[in-house]
């Protein structure tokens, strides 16, 4: 089985077992957004939990 070439882009997997995913809204019309906003969509977070199995899903992963 494939996966997903989208989700294989966007996703990575941690030690724990978890994804980390990149915030939207970070590359265009960034004039606007104020710096601490920009700052923060930067950091990389963990996929909310009702979102892990379908990405999981994705990954081939389950």
């Amino acid at each position: 089985m494939k996966t997903k070439s989208g989700a294989k882009k966007r996703f990575k997997l941690t030690g724990t077992g978890k994804i980390k995913r990149k915030h939207a809204f970070k590359s265009h019309i960034l004039t606007k957004k104020s710096k601490k906003r920009k700052l923060a969509l930067t950091h990389a977070t963990l996929v909310h939990k009702s979102d892990e199995n379908s990405v999981k899903k994705m990954l081939r992963l389950k």
